[in-house]
């Protein structure tokens, strides 16, 4: 299948395009840098350039292939009401185009949408955390499921390899500079996380099993505690 990836030439999305490629599938692959290109041809990829602001290259690249991968996701926290926004934006524009046929639509979330209960760890199926703003996408998603487009959503934990460990880098890098580090409550939070090889695998499975109205959490095992 040809399938159109957002975020292609990102730390994850390079690992999935690697995955799609060696299954047999084709790649369309997002990109808005010469080098993120470059990457892409390299990997095997063809190249659309655009980005998630670019609406009318979303439009496109959901035209021209047999299903959408939504991995693209700004991450300056500095303006994360925005992004989100942004994210929703995209989400609603690919799910026009696939108004209409079977065509899967594999959507990027993040484990922190699901609301914690009586202190248990969140599983797929706990209510969402309205709180958060990216919840928007998913409502969008929701959405778009009831209007018959063939939606899933991957929710993302502490993505790593040797090169990069999700958040912790970050939260490393403010301890380091403020002298001190913070945390909430107790500090009994959990941070699941998962090897980005299998979280390729993880979104090539859910585009392939093309469940509407799936939710998988890309999770190795359960978060290890911060206490």
């Amino acid at each position: 299948m040809r399938i159109f990836v957002t975020g292609a030439p990102g730390f994850i999305g390079s690992a999935l395009v690697a995955e799609l490629i060696q299954a047999g599938h084709h790649v369309l692959g997002l990109t808005r840098s010469e080098s993120g290109a470059e990457a892409l041809r390299k990997a095997g990829a063809e190249v659309l350039y655009g980005n998630i602001e670019d609406l009318d290259s979303l439009r496109e690249g959901a035209a021209k292939t047999d299903g959408v991968i939504h991995l693209a996701f700004n991450h300056d926290f500095s303006q994360m009401q925005k992004n989100c926004d942004d994210d929703r934006n995209a989400i609603e524009a690919i799910g026009k185009v696939l108004l209409g046929s079977n065509r899967p639509f594999v959507v990027t979330s993040g484990t922190g949408i699901a609301a914690n209960v009586e202190g248990k760890p969140s599983t797929e199926v706990s209510p969402t955390a309205s709180w958060n703003p990216r919840a928007a996408s998913e409502a969008a998603v929701k959405q778009l499921t009831a209007r018959g487009v063939n939606t899933s959503v991957v929710r993302l934990a502490q993505i790593h390899d040797t090169r990069k460990q999700g958040l912790v880098p970050y939260v490393h890098a403010v301890a380091r500079e403020k002298r001190v580090s913070a945390y909430i409550g107790d500090g009994g939070n959990r941070w699941p996380a998962a090897h980005v090889s299998d979280v390729a695998q993880l979104y090539r499975l859910a585009f392939e099993k093309a469940e509407p109205g799936a939710i998988y959490h890309a999770v190795d095992e359960e978060g290890v505690s911060m206490k």
